[in-house]
């Protein structure tokens, strides 16, 4: 018995050390994002209802009450106004109008 009770005594202490090295390699990682929030660019030609969608954070088939919801909180945060850019305006306004169908014959003033 003293020897079963030894070999038990060493798998819990290199359990614990085995333990204790697996959390400190597990604060140590860098952190990382869980789910990407927005859209990360790269604005095609001409947009597409996908596109339109992904700047939004909507849904393709979103109905327009939400789009014009998702409009209104994406331009508070982009607006040029508050330090956003003129460019990434006209796509937000680009994109709620391809999403509403109301789309312009010629494409983004930029």
């Amino acid at each position: 018995t003293p020897f079963i009770a030894g070999v038990a005594i060493a798998a819990a202490a290199l359990a614990g050390r085995y333990s204790i090295q697996a959390w400190q390699a597990f604060k140590a990682r860098p952190p990382t994002a869980r789910m990407r929030k927005f859209y990360e660019g790269g604005f095609q030609p001409k947009m597409t209802r996908r596109e339109a969608a992904l700047i939004l954070g909507v849904r393709e088939n979103t109905a327009p009450d939400k789009i014009r919801e998702a409009h209104r909180r994406v331009m508070i945060a982009n607006h040029p106004d508050g330090g956003g850019s003129h460019y990434l305006a006209s796509k937000i306004n680009e994109a709620k109008d391809v999403m509403l169908g109301k789309t312009k014959t010629t494409d983004s003033a930029f």
